[in-house]
């Protein structure tokens, strides 16, 4: 049966779970996700000491196996991503190469594997991206 369930830092309507998703490990069970929704999440998750990678860590964690994940965020040049004084994560286009195994930049820090299935941007308003959680392959 597939369920919709929120989370979010306040206890807002469609919020199932009130968390700080930057409080690692969330109490959720280990591949228990088909498809994750992050819509202008991730420019708050501080990057410091590794946060975004340890918050798409998390998020690959919940997703079963060839699980996707849906990222809509501001373009870290785009006004909206500015004027904002929350928002302290910018991303632009290569950011999520980082997170792709099959990309060259996948190794610099090496995080849990992703395949990008879509990206689009705009750098006057938003990225739109699509991630498959890939299969560890060991070095």
């Amino acid at each position: 049966k597939l369920t919709k369930f929120g989370i979010d830092i306040q206890a807002l309507p469609g919020v199932d779970l009130v968390w700080d998703v930057t409080n690692i490990p969330w109490p959720l069970p280990d591949e228990s996700v088909l498809v994750a929704m992050a819509s202008h999440v991730i420019e708050h998750i501080p990057p410091a000491d590794f946060g975004f990678i340890k918050f798409m860590n998390e998020v690959w964690r919940l997703l079963k196996p060839g699980g996707e994940f849906a990222i809509v965020t501001p373009h870290g040049r785009s006004d909206g991503y500015i004027q904002d004084p929350t928002h302290v994560n910018p991303c632009n286009e290569a950011t999520f190469l980082y997170f792709d195994q099959q990309h060259p930049l996948w190794t610099f820090y090496k995080p849990l594997p992703w395949r990008i299935k879509y990206i689009a941007s705009d750098p006057a308003i938003n990225i739109e991206v699509v991630l498959i959680k890939d299969a560890l392959h060991h070095e």
